[in-house]
């Protein structure tokens, strides 16, 4: 398992826009990565203040972050790649602060010059969003 500090590693993100704590496993099909989301950070609670869920965007972008850092972890792809598309995006529930948010993601492509992947995230074993999104690599 990797840590937040070893992800700090694999992907430019830092805090407070590092949104991934840890890949729990990664192969050449699948990616496991996990955040949880502190009810503290002002900035993010500000979008739901009386529901307390994450905002959406923000779980495409940990997931997008998640997957980032499995391929490099791999040694599949090298150099700085960024989030150019979200194909599909589909929120089924909320995901509530301080509940880990556990990433299923699975690798469609990946070469040089382009990653493009899928996933699942899951809240307490029930999925909470499945979205699909292309990453390209920068300069």
């Amino acid at each position: 398992m990797h840590t937040a500090d070893s992800v700090e590693d694999l992907i430019p993100h830092r805090a407070p826009f590092l949104f991934a704590d840890r890949i729990v496993s990664a192969t050449t099909a699948e990616i496991v990565g996990e955040k949880t989301f502190s009810d503290d950070n002002a900035f993010l609670r500000g979008s739901f203040p009386a529901h307390h869920f994450v905002p959406g965007t923000i779980l495409i972008e940990s997931m997008a972050q998640c997957g980032g850092a499995g391929i490099k972890l791999m040694g599949l792809a090298d150099g700085l790649f960024a989030l150019a598309a979200i194909e599909t995006a589909r929120f089924l529930k909320g995901a509530d602060y301080n509940t880990p948010v556990r990433y299923v993601i699975k690798n469609i492509r990946v070469s040089e010059k382009l990653i493009k992947q899928s996933g699942i995230a899951y809240c307490n074993d029930e999925p909470v969003m499945e979205a699909s999104w292309t990453c390209v690599k920068m300069g």
